[in-house]
């Protein structure tokens, strides 16, 4: 596929309206804010792994409520702006970071995107909610000058602001063509139990807490 292509599949700006999947609004919240790997793209909203975090967290007997602020096609630049309001209205206990694919899909400065989520990870502690930064990676085509340093920078975001980290998101999915929708992008609903499993071990201490 080339990047070309994936530029095209991938640069869009759907809305998807902001859903509480946890009804109780008297729990304390877990805000997911992402982009479309956390916004059921392309699949049914309570197939997507954020709906069967919240499947977990009542089996696990643990009192929150999620909040999917994910949004189709946002960039850091996007999450950004819409984090003071996201905090505001929800005052979360937790935040998950998932944004920057769509920074690398188009070819975005590196450092802008590094400058944003330092930016939201500091909204987030100067909020009194912890941050749990999900790493992305983009395609291989893009070539190592780009793709190399931008997986890169999570890691060192997580290590600079000592935060939790869970190294990719959709670890051991791409990897399965099957599991993968046409796009090569996004994942399929078959493939959303193990994105959650990829997020659960390092979400679950901070919920701990």
């Amino acid at each position: 596929m080339t990047s070309k292509l994936i530029r095209k599949l991938l640069i869009f700006s759907v809305f998807i309206p902001l859903h509480a999947v946890s009804a109780d609004s008297n729990l304390p919240s877990i805000l997911v804010f992402g982009d479309s790997l956390s916004a059921a793209y392309g699949i049914e909203e309570e197939e997507g792994w954020v709906n069967l975090l919240e499947e977990r967290v009542k089996g696990e007997g643990l009192s929150f409520r999620i909040i999917n602020g994910s949004v189709s096609g946002e960039t850091s630049t996007g999450g950004v702006e819409r984090l003071p309001g996201m905090l505001s209205a929800y005052s979360p206990k937790v935040v998950i970071i998932e944004l920057g694919g769509n920074d690398g899909l188009r070819g975005l400065p590196l450092n802008l995107l590094n400058d944003n989520l330092n930016k939201m990870v500091d909204m987030i502690h100067e909020s009194g909610s912890l941050a749990l930064l999900a790493g992305i990676q983009i395609p291989p085509n893009y070539g190592p000058r780009y793709t190399v340093p931008f997986t890169e920078l999570y890691y060192e975001i997580a290590e600079t602001k000592q935060i939790a980290f869970i190294p990719f998101l959709i670890e051991g999915i791409p990897q399965q063509p099957e599991l993968m929708q046409d796009d090569g992008i996004h994942p399929k609903a078959e493939a959303q139990s193990l994105i959650l499993d990829n997020v659960w071990p390092y979400l679950l201490p901070l919920i701990e807490k």
